[in-house]
């Protein structure tokens, strides 16, 4: 509970320590700022947050929109009570420093002693990183976690199913876990409903776990990355312009998730950026893949479908790209009777930008 002046300095977290780290600070918190190019990740570490919050009670969640017209309203909300008289939490869903002057309005209540009572503050920032305006706003606050989330591996992921499954009362082998990982294109979001679908599936409980099989797997419709998302996501970054009616037919035929193709897509464009990131000036494409291979950092089938696209987007387009996905990312997520209609325009428009020019 928020009150009085907080000296000292934010907890700070990545992927790798966040569970250690949230375990412990979890009681102490009033706010807690989650960033950086993962936003799955971010997503899903937000979600285990409020599970090891001591009495989360009921969500309330806001937009970065509300609070950018209304800086007042975070504070109001934070005091105010649940309808029923229980506890609750916010979760403020933002767009990089929307939510700046609502937190640094909430922050002054709070060093002024009038928040006693208030509930937690969750901020999930898009676009955002540790080194933005309200990450340094937090910095220097002990009643507060800034907590940055970076692309993650195939084995960080996997490994984090296997945490999923124990949870959900399913023993995973890696081998398992490492395909749900791939099935989901390494978002957590996704891959947490297929655990979640596996547990109800085998009847399991963490009291009573089951062992997981490949065929529970199959059986539940859990998909395999060249039957799901990823001929879309190669077609469209890979500017294959004839390929792509045949692709957006499937996702028509097969009803793919708009937003989790879109996942998909921004997986692979922040993959390619980290990857251009690493050419160095006379390294060629294919001893770079090469070695990334060799690092069970790139998986062996995407390796063509990866050369082709590091030809085709240098860093500069692949910049304007992630922020061109972050928008249509908004755009799905705030009109969805029109998601499908919306996404389709946009690969189109992208297949065509990164097809060779004649």
């Amino acid at each position: 509970m928020p009150c009085g002046n907080p000296a000292g300095s934010a907890v700070k977290a990545t992927q790798k320590d966040f569970t250690s780290v949230a375990a412990r600070a979890a009681g102490k918190l009033a706010i807690a700022f989650f960033c950086g190019p993962d936003e799955a990740g971010a997503a899903a570490a937000a979600t285990r947050l409020v599970a090891l919050l001591p009495d989360a009670g009921e969500r309330v969640e806001l937009a970065g929109a509300e609070l950018r017209s209304d800086p007042v309203r975070l504070g109001d909300e934070a005091r105010s009570s649940s309808l029923f008289g229980g506890t609750r939490h916010l979760l403020v869903t933002v767009a990089g420093d929307e939510a700046h002057d609502a937190l640094n309005n909430w922050c002054e209540l709070i060093d002024a002693g009038e928040a006693r009572g208030a509930c937690p503050v969750l901020v999930l920032a898009s676009s955002a990183t540790d080194k933005s305006r309200t990450a340094k706003l937090l910095a220097p606050r002990a009643d507060s976690l800034v907590a940055m989330f970076y692309p993650p591996d195939v084995g960080t992921i996997a490994a984090e199913v296997e945490r999923m499954g124990g949870a959900a009362g399913v023993t995973l082998s890696k081998e398992l876990a490492e395909r749900i990982a791939r099935a989901a294109m390494l978002d957590l979001r996704l891959a947490q409903s297929e655990v979640t679908k596996l547990a109800l599936y085998l009847d399991g409980s963490p009291h009573s776990p089951r062992t997981a099989t490949a065929e529970a797997i199959e059986a539940i419709g859990a998909r395999l990355e060249e039957d799901g998302f990823m001929p879309l996501v190669n077609a469209v970054l890979s500017g294959e312009t004839r390929r792509l009616p045949g692709e957006l037919q499937r996702l028509a035929d097969l009803a793919l998730n708009p937003v989790g193709v879109l996942l998909a897509l921004e997986r692979r464009a922040a993959q390619l950026a980290q990857l251009t990131g690493k050419l160095g000036r006379g390294t060629r494409i294919p001893d770079l893949l090469e070695a990334e291979q060799r690092a069970r950092r790139v998986f062996w089938k995407d390796r063509r479908d990866l050369e082709t696209q590091l030809r085709c987007w240098d860093a500069g387009k692949l910049g304007r790209l992630v922020e061109r996905l972050a928008a249509l990312h908004r755009a799905l997520l705030a009109n969805s009777p029109a998601a499908e209609l919306l996404l389709v325009q946009e690969l189109t428009q992208i297949t065509r930008f990164a097809a060779p020019r004649r």
